[in-house]
C-alpha cells in the first residue's frame, strides 16, 4: 500500500498494491500492522456500508463527543466525489476542504481523522460505500451542516435536480449557526 499525504494534515490518500491475474484481481484493504507503520494507530470498532443512486449526496457529517469518529472509507462498486472538511479548532487548516474521486476502478481509500467533516456523492447509479470506523454510532454527538454552506465552497460534481439529498440532511444549520465539537 502506498499512503499519500493531502495537504490537510492527517488526511491521508490509500492507494493498494492490486494483484491481477485471469481470475480477477486481490488487494488489502486494512492490515493494522502497515497502517500503524503510517501513522494511523487507530482502533477501529465498527464497518458501515451505504448504497446510494446516482445524485445521490450524503453529508456534511461527523461525530463528536466520547466516541467521536474516524473513518477509513473507500468504494466497493460504483464511484463517488468524496470530501472532507478540517472543523479542528486549533489546525492551520482550519475550513480547507479536500475532495477526491474514489471508485471501484481505482480502489483508492481515504482516511479521514476525528475532526473533519465529510460527505460524499455518488456518480454512479448502486454504488457501494463503505466506512470503517473509530467510534461506534452516537446518535446523541451527531453533528452536521449543510452540503451546500458557503464557509466551505465546495464545488460538487452535480447540481440542482441531479441531487439526491435527504430531508434530514437538507434541515441541517450552516457552520457559523453551530456550535463546533471539535
Amino acid at each position: 500500500m502506498e499512503f499519500i499525504k493531502t495537504p490537510i494534515e492527517g488526511l491521508i490518500v490509500i492507494e493498494p498494491k492490486i494483484w491481477k491475474d485471469s481470475r480477477g484481481h486481490f488487494f488489502e484493504t486494512y492490515n493494522e500492522e502497515i497502517f500503524k507503520r503510517n501513522g494511523i494507530n487507530e482502533h477501529f470498532v465498527q464497518d458501515n456500508q451505504s448504497l446510494s443512486s446516482r445524485g445521490s449526496l450524503r453529508g456534511l457529517h461527523a461525530q463528536g463527543g466520547l466516541n467521536a469518529q474516524g473513518k477509513l472509507v473507500r468504494v466497493i462498486k460504483g464511484s463517488v466525489l468524496d470530501v472532507a472538511v478540517d472543523i479542528r479548532t486549533n489546525s492551520a487548516t482550519f475550513g480547507q476542504s479536500f475532495q477526491l474521486e474514489l471508485s471501484e476502478s481505482n480502489a483508492k481509500m481515504l482516511w479521514i481523522p476525528v475532526g473533519f467533516l465529510h460527505g460524499f456523492v455518488s456518480l454512479e447509479n448502486d454504488t457501494i460505500f463503505t466506512y470503517k470506523v473509530t467510534g461506534r454510532y452516537d446518535k446523541d454527538n451527531e453533528y452536521g451542516v449543510r452540503y451546500d454552506d458557503p464557509t466551505f465552497r465546495i464545488t460538487w460534481p452535480l447540481e440542482g435536480k441531479e441531487l439526491i439529498v435527504s430531508e434530514k440532511d437538507l434541515q441541517l444549520p450552516l457552520f457559523q449557526d453551530t456550535e463546533n465539537p471539535f
